[in-house]
Order: structure tokens, then sequence, then C-alpha cells
């Protein structure tokens, strides 16, 4: 059986996949002043999940562009949204078998860089890229919203049936 944080941490991945339902390539390649465009953001998701799950969990790395260009601190693009969904899903796919075997001992394991003990651990990174994918999901609630989108997904979904509270 999986960690219960990972239940959390797929359930908070559908949530953000939900809240990119029905924006459209070119709404997701619209910039609203400084702020990264939607389809940046996929990329970005897709870089960290590779970071943390492959590149330093397991020495992989899959799509080497998104170290280059949608790192943390990486130059405003605007890349294809169906291509950067499609590198986030082939990143994540190939992230859930490790994540699969994460138990309470290795979540409180460091995770390395480059080998290197860093501090963080496992599951320090993994609530951090939780956290992450929230604060993103509103920062493309936002730009929903400036598009003119109605019907935005609000609050939390089903998360009682889909991943409701279980003791470690």
């Amino acid at each position: 059986m999986t960690h219960p944080l990972i239940d959390q941490f797929r359930f908070t991945r559908s949530e953000w996949l939900r809240g990119l339902e029905g924006v459209t390539e070119e709404e997701a390649n619209r910039h609203f002043g400084p702020m990264n465009c939607a389809s940046w953001i996929v990329g970005h998701l897709a870089w960290h999940e590779q970071r943390y799950w492959l590149q330093r969990a397991q020495n992989k790395i899959l799509f080497p562009l998104l170290n280059e260009c949608y790192a943390y601190g990486a130059s405003m693009s605007t890349p294809s949204l169906a291509e950067m969904l499609k590198a986030w899903h082939t990143v994540t796919q190939a992230a859930d078998p490790y994540l699969d075997t994460l138990t309470t001992e290795i979540l409180q394991s460091d995770l390395p860089l480059d080998g290197q003990p860093t501090g963080q651990s496992v599951g320090s990174a993994l609530r951090r890229i939780t956290y992450h994918y929230w604060f993103h999901n509103g920062e493309i609630q936002a730009i929903r919203q400036m598009l003119g989108h109605a019907d935005l997904p609000e609050y939390v979904g089903n998360i009682e049936g889909d991943a409701p509270y279980r003791p470690e």
C-alpha cells in the first residue's frame, strides 16, 4: 500500500490537472504582465518532479531541457501546452514507481543532490512539491480569471472520496 502522503500528493496532482481543464493552447500561451504563462508553469512543475524524483532520487534526467528552461529562476518563455503536458505526463509516470516505494523511514532520509547530502529529507521534498502544486494551481486559476473563464474549479475536489485521511 502506498504511503498516505503519496496518496495526498497524487490527489494534489489531479486537482492541478483539474485546474487546467478547458485551457486552450492559445490561452496557455498568454502572458499577463510579469507572470509566467500557464504552459510555462506546466513545464516548471515537470522540472520540479524530474529534479526530485528522477534526478536527485534516481540519477535520471529524461528531459535536460526542463533543467535549462523551466527551473526556478529560468527566463520567461512561451512553450507549447501540449508539449509541456506530454513531458509532465512522461516525468510523472516515470516518477510513480519510485514514489510507490516510499516508506516513513525513506521519507525521513536525505534526498541527495549529485550524490551529496542536502539536509532536505525526502518527506520535506514531498511536502515542498505538494505545496508548490497548490501555489501554481492558484496562479493558473488567476490566469483563467483574467482570460474570462467562468465556472472555475472551486476549493478542493473530492478529497474525502479520492484521498481521505488515513494514518501511516
